[in-house]
């Protein structure tokens, strides 16, 4: 059975086609700095939005149309396994990325869950030794069901820990089991509301060795993913701990974690911690642990997550830039974390939403490269900071100098000249990478 009859494999036709099913910026193949395209960008697809949403809102019930659906829970789950990997082979994607309950129904008992799982992963291994589609991440869902209320590892309720610990256990096996790259841990639920009847001190203690534990499990198993740490600033906790790319470094620096975990960072979190999605990379970037993103975008007139599509070239060119400045994105890759609209409902639309990304981060690439090979933003950044590379400067860069030295030099040269930066004349400069 065809789930998506009208569509055949999406092909690069060029910027000129008028072909809706068609790249016109993404080939694959095509060089770009010394490597294909698609070793730059590792596409991926979110299980969650594209197999399991269904356009419901805060103020309206479901509107998609979905040929997968069943009375079935369990059936269902089997037909998006189908469905999933007709359309990541007719989009050409390598990866697609998956929590736990996205891809089988959670049964009355753990043991039944995990029982529907095991059905799943079977089905889900048999397709990528099909396709040669791999798992780009996995990770628990420690957040939609109601016995996560006050938190997964940072809960009050020592009995909701240990059934967390269960889940990511089996969560671990399951990546093992399938191939996965990278295995992400997002705490939706860890954060507290109010400090009045919260001991903060005892539950990120308790995140901490949850994430000691989960490293521990992966080494005895032999499961040598890369672990991943998913900021973001609120919603839904008020005072989430994973703040931003910074909180986050500076939670697993305290608990002696920081090699063993890089971050996947996500656009539209980025502008709810007030950062730019450039920012929030390059932070990461300077601790060494820029691992993998989600692309999405905000709507900066909304309040919340609203993961759409990303379509705004000058964001992802800057982003793109922060990727080719890291040496690439690694182990990692780039997640379609986006979900369409509610009212692009129609299957087509899925196919449609995941051209116009990828397009985008094709164009962000190509914008990228032409700044790195115009060293565009390397030379304003060393014309910038030249007064480090000689005299006093570079004596301050190497640790030559001392408070008594520079106070020596300070009041030697006391008639001090500033540059301007012109900011403005760089911005419309940088515009003229964006073709």
């Amino acid at each position: 059975m065809s789930y998506f009859p009208n569509v055949n494999k999406i092909e690069f036709e060029g910027a000129k086609s008028d072909n809706p099913f068609a790249f016109r910026h993404y080939n694959a193949d095509e060089i770009v700095l010394g490597k294909p395209m698609k070793e730059h960008l590792r596409f991926a697809v979110a299980y969650w939005h594209t197999l399991t949403q269904d356009g419901s809102d805060p103020f309206g019930m479901a509107t998609n149309q979905r040929t997968w659906l069943t009375n079935d829970p369990l059936e269902t789950a089997k037909n998006r396994v189908e469905a999933g990997f007709e359309f990541f082979t007719k989009l050409g994607v390598p990866f697609y990325c998956f929590h736990d309950v996205d891809i089988a129904p959670e049964g009355a008992s753990l043991a039944e869950s995990f029982k529907n799982q095991d059905v799943i992963v079977k089905l889900l291994k048999e397709q990528q030794e099909a396709t040669g589609v791999k798992l780009l991440w996995n990770t628990a869902n420690m957040f939609s069901n109601p016995r996560y209320v006050h938190g997964a590892a940072s809960t009050s309720n020592a009995d909701v820990f240990a059934y967390a610990a269960a889940q990511v256990k089996k969560a671990l096996e399951v990546g093992k089991e399938l191939g996965g790259e990278n295995y992400v841990f997002w705490g939706g639920r860890e954060g507290y509301e109010s400090l009045l009847n919260t001991d903060m001190g005892l539950e990120q203690d308790n995140i901490a060795r949850f994430f000691h534990m989960a490293k521990d499990y992966a080494r005895e198993i032999g499961f040598d993913a890369q672990f991943l740490i998913e900021p973001k600033p609120k919603e839904p906790s008020k005072h989430q701990y994973d703040f931003d790319a910074a909180t986050t470094m500076a939670f697993l620096q305290k608990y002696d974690l920081a090699k063993g975990f890089k971050l996947n960072l996500e656009a539209n979190h980025a502008t709810l911690a007030g950062h730019t999605f450039d920012h929030e990379l390059n932070v990461a970037r300077c601790y060494g642990a820029l691992g993998s993103i989600d692309a999405n975008q905000g709507d900066l007139l909304l309040g919340w997550d609203t993961d759409e599509f990303p379509t705004d070239l000058y964001a992802v060119t800057l982003a793109m830039h922060q990727i080719l400045e890291n040496g690439g994105i690694g182990r990692g890759g780039v997640n379609f974390d986006a979900k369409v609209r509610r009212a692009s409902f129609e299957m087509d639309d899925l196919f449609l939403a995941h051209i116009a990304g990828m397009d985008t981060f094709a164009r962000g690439l190509k914008a990228a490269a032409r700044m790195k090979e115009a060293g565009f933003l390397d030379n304003l950044v060393a014309d910038r900071y030249a007064s480090f590379k000689t005299g006093v400067g570079a004596d301050i860069v190497a640790g030559k100098m001392d408070f008594h030295s520079l106070s020596k030099y300070a009041m030697e040269n006391d008639q001090i000249t500033n540059t301007s930066t012109r900011l403005e004349f760089v911005k419309s400069r940088l515009n003229d990478f964006l073709f």
